[in-house]
């Protein structure tokens, strides 16, 4: 049972990280692309929330890629364990 609340929580932690790398990298590609030609004059606070909320939302999605790649690999042995 200890060993399962310790899994459960190393894998909280590796989510986690993972988001936050994800969308520090994420936030570093993006400012190389000039979106705020995309967007109106003068919105400089709405041009803002978009950049991070893009931001999270592109590291996010990225991010459970990877973890959901990683869970998927730890599964396959079960396909070919005999019962």
């Amino acid at each position: 049972m200890i060993g399962m609340i310790a899994g459960v929580g190393q894998q909280a932690l590796l989510s986690i990280i993972s988001h936050l790398v994800f969308i520090a990298i994420t936030w570093w590609t993006l400012q190389a692309v000039h979106i705020e030609k995309l967007l109106k004059p003068n919105r400089v606070f709405q041009a803002r929330l978009f950049y991070i909320l893009l931001t999270i939302a592109l590291g996010s999605t990225v991010s459970n890629f990877f973890l959901d790649y990683f869970l998927w690999s730890k599964q396959l042995p079960f396909l070919f364990r005999g019962e």
